[in-house]
């Protein structure tokens, strides 16, 4: 695994084209990813993008009206078991789940489709089984929301990640979770990430850059995205230790500027490991519980981001995560209590 702080340094800014291949590995089951490189004929046709008005995009795999509800509350009593475990150890772990896209644009998507009442409910019985177990976790359904009535848009509309404002929003509800489970963190005041100015790209999204014809994306056009440059102080923080860590998919990778925004409001160093969402969060958590970063320097919060459309997805969903990835529940808690010498 990369180290957390070399990680900080160099994927500060990642090439346009890698963050949207990231994208498409974070929510394409393995099958359907091996079978995408070809383009759709029709975009309208295709099994992999949905195209609904004004040219918003939706993925088209996972179902828009089916959940699995006793799956979820399976992989809830897994989060309590490494909670419990982390706070063996003294981490204090804190529970990201991000919702999906498709719920605050369903007017967006295409004629005759729309989210059954379970998928509308699916945010809500993840948190507050949470919740109900005790496990301290932000309802960015609820703050993304505040984000969207107040005029800014929360995801890209040819794009699976999240905006800028949205996860800034974000990091602001977890700083104050952070602050309230750990009021003293480690550390010196001022050694938080100055945020650098802002900076706008216009591109394709990836929904369109790797899933239409040249053409259709030509009718679907670009997007502008908003990203931060590179403060000039933030080379004299890197090598600070951090009290704070954040493991989970490509929308926390510094690109979109969640960490950064985090360190900045708990004026502590953040340190982040993040892989493409298809290998699963379990597995991401696993290497850096096993990485050296985390023997030499655990955090004293940890904050594990997720999914909800892939939260009932096991360790064990073999065709879904990654083949490599794949393990019984059993297999990832004994790994997960080894790594934490128990």
């Amino acid at each position: 695994m990369t180290d957390a702080r070399t990680e900080r340094r160099s994927e500060w800014l990642r090439p346009l084209l890698l963050a949207g291949l990231c994208a498409l590995a974070c929510h394409v089951p393995a099958p359907v990813l091996a079978q995408a490189a070809p383009a759709p004929a029709a975009a309208q046709d295709s099994s992999i993008v949905l195209v609904g008005k004004d040219g918003w995009l939706f993925p088209a795999w996972g179902s828009l009206t089916e959940v699995d509800a006793a799956a979820i509350d399976r992989n809830t009593r897994l989060v309590v078991q490494a909670r419990q475990a982390l706070a063996a150890v003294g981490v204090r772990l804190e529970v990201l789940v991000l919702p999906d896209k498709a719920l605050f644009y369903e007017d967006r998507l295409p004629e005759g489709r729309q989210l059954g009442d379970a998928v509308r409910g699916r945010y809500a019985l993840i948190h507050d089984g949470l919740a109900g177990a005790g496990i301290p976790a932000v309802d960015a359904l609820q703050v993304l929301r505040r984000v969207k009535q107040g005029g800014q848009e929360v995801f890209y509309r040819s794009d699976q990640h999240w905006t800028q404002a949205a996860a800034d929003a974000v990091a602001g509800e977890v700083a104050v979770q952070v602050r309230q489970q750990v009021p003293r963190l480690d550390g010196r005041d001022g050694s938080g990430m100055p945020l650098g100015s802002e900076i706008r790209e216009r591109r394709f999204g990836d929904l369109a850059e790797l899933f239409l014809t040249g053409e259709q994306r030509k009718a679907i056009g670009r997007d502008t995205f908003t990203v931060r440059r590179q403060a000039e102080q933030q080379s004299l923080l890197d090598d600070a230790p951090a009290p704070v860590h954040v493991t989970g998919h490509s929308m926390v990778q510094p690109y979109f500027g969640f960490p950064q925004k985090l360190s900045n409001l708990i004026d502590r160093p953040v340190s982040v490991n993040w892989k493409p969402g298809n290998v699963g969060h379990w597995i991401v958590l696993l290497e850096y519980l096993e990485s050296g970063e985390f023997r030499q320097h655990k955090p004293q919060v940890l904050v594990w981001q997720m999914f909800g459309p892939t939260y009932a997805q096991g360790p064990d969903a073999r065709g879904l995560w990654d083949n490599a990835s794949v393990m019984t529940s059993e297999q990832w808690l004994a790994r997960l209590r080894k790594a934490l010498g128990q």
